[in-house]
């Protein structure tokens, strides 16, 4: 089984924003949907919501981001 960096997706108050994907990318995140349901044994129901946890791993991990943001202080 695969070892996905997403786990289950925590509601939160949102912020609208609009944006638009290409093809390929909404396909591989509907595909990250089926493997990360499967993982987690439960129903992921809309993709779309994946990408706010994406980006905040993605954040959270940037080592350069970080030193930027700490240096900026």
């Amino acid at each position: 089984m695969a070892k996905l960096k997403l786990g289950p997706i925590m509601n939160d108050k949102p912020v609208k924003v609009a944006l638009s994907l290409p093809g390929a990318l909404h396909r591989d995140l509907i595909a990250y949907a089926e493997v990360l349901a499967r993982e987690i044994d439960q129903p992921v129901e809309d993709p779309i919501k994946l990408i706010v946890p994406m980006l905040e791993r993605f954040i959270a991990t940037d080592r350069e981001f970080a030193k930027a943001r700490r240096e900026a202080v």
